[in-house]
């Protein structure tokens, strides 16, 4: 019988924010920290499918939900990428997480359990992601016949939230993805997609897909992983 999703919830600045589990009482716990933004969304499902893979070599994980995303309760526009950092640590400590995995942008809030084994798929920079974000916000507005530019957008965040690729982002948000890198850590262990890791950059699909062979691929590389250290 293929695994089953639990669905469990952490505590984090006074609210309940939500998890997804497969493994639940596997003794190593894989915390995956998704993707950012839009990205998060494109990746979800093959995401899932590398879980229950996990899952079925005997190792569990769980997808921590950051603040303000998918079914949280708080505001998005309040967030900074140091909130999401301190709501890593937070999961990381309630459900006992053993190693820590994220994807993209993912690694830029991981080391909130800095302290643990951490791996990482195809990092990037907070910079990228915005710019990223900022070019989709122009496009966009200038098919609505209004003319917008990256400066006119920055200087806009220093002050209110603005709204970019379907995210309204606060000033502090916005401030920190200019400037923001994947931190060191300890034990760190990178993989390339393409290289180590077979696959296709779901995330800069146009809409949510699905990658089997990546999942798989994932499952496989995190099961032997997490093994290898501290396992």
């Amino acid at each position: 019988m293929s695994p089953r999703p639990e669905y469990r919830t952490y505590q984090f600045a006074g609210h309940e924010e939500h998890v997804l589990c497969f493994g639940a009482e596997a003794s190593r716990q894989i915390l995956i920290v998704p993707p950012l933004f839009d990205e998060m969304n494109r990746s979800r499902r093959m995401l899932v499918q590398a879980m229950r893979g996990l899952a079925e070599r005997g190792t569990g994980s769980f997808l921590v939900d950051l603040p303000g995303c998918n079914e949280s309760l708080t505001s998005l526009e309040k967030q900074s990428l140091s909130t999401w950092r301190e709501a890593v640590g937070a999961a990381a400590t309630q459900f006992g997480a053993t190693h820590i995995a994220s994807l993209r942008g993912g690694a830029l809030v991981d080391n909130g359990a800095a302290n643990l084994p951490h791996w990482r798929l195809a990092p990037a920079k907070g910079s990228s992601l915005l710019k990223t974000m900022i070019r989709t916000r122009i496009a966009g507005d200038k098919e609505a016949g209004k003319a917008t530019s990256e400066a006119g957008l920055m200087e806009a965040a220093k002050a209110a939230p603005i709204e970019l690729a379907g995210n309204m982002l606060g000033p502090a948000m916005v401030a920190e993805l200019a400037s923001a890198e994947p931190a060191e850590v300890a034990q760190l262990t990178l993989r390339a997609l393409g290289q180590d890791i077979a696959g296709s950059t779901l995330w800069l699909r146009a809409e949510p897909q699905d990658d089997p062979a990546m999942s798989d691929a994932i499952a496989t590389d995190l099961h032997e992983w997490s093994a290898s250290c501290g396992g």
